[in-house]
């Protein structure tokens, strides 16, 4: 059977939580749950990092504009990580050359990246530090979810997840202009530190 829904899965997973994704699936290939997951993914060292790596995702994931700060730093780290999980898997199974499964699953990762790093920016809004982990938890269940369920039905699980990520590109257009209000938020905060660093008057307003 074809790798490519779980290439895809794998990807759109990879730009949520690229972490999560190496763990589960190491975690599965190391138990026997899947004959699919590449050795390279089972290794003891590879899932402690993971471990370890998540854990730190999931507490920055959770704090108002550290989880925007989190996300700038994985802006490129999550793609790249879409697209080697993505070869090593289309490796594994030889029905897919590596190089076409790691360009689907870099760029789906990189749009479910864009896709919560817009959706943070527009939560990130609200004064509240609830709705970021409310976010945070619905993210990391749908990742865990979604990724446990291409095990025993990759199609159907891409199905969801190519569902999810157009729901996810029109709900960032839909809170555009929010976004862009943060995007202005964080600019004026950048300048009143640089200019509180140097001594020079405050902005108005």
């Amino acid at each position: 059977m074809s790798v490519i829904p779980l290439v895809f899965t794998s990807g759109w997973a990879s730009g949520i939580n690229a972490y999560a994704v190496v763990l589960l699936l190491g975690l599965f290939g190391a138990t026997g749950v899947s004959d699919e997951v590449p050795a390279a993914l089972q290794r003891t060292d590879v899932l402690i990092v993971a471990g370890v790596l998540f854990l730190c995702e999931v507490v920055a994931d959770k704090i108002p504009y550290v989880d925007s700060v989190w996300d700038s730093a994985h802006t490129v780290i999550r793609p790249v990580a879409g697209a080697v999980i993505a070869a090593l898997l289309a490796g594994e199974s030889g029905s897919l050359p590596e190089l076409a499964a790691g360009a689907i699953g870099g760029s789906t990762a990189l749009m479910s990246h864009l896709v919560k790093a817009g959706t943070r920016m527009a939560v990130n809004t609200s004064p509240e530090p609830f709705s970021n982990i409310g976010m945070s938890i619905v993210e990391d269940l749908g990742v865990a979810g979604v990724v446990t369920f291409a095990m025993f039905n990759p199609v159907a699980a891409a199905v969801i997840a190519g569902v999810l990520l157009v729901l996810g590109i029109v709900l960032v257009v839909f809170l555009a202009s929010r976004i862009r209000r943060f995007l202005r938020r964080r600019a004026q905060r950048r300048e009143e530190k640089g200019l509180a660093a140097t001594g020079g008057p405050l902005p108005p307003g």
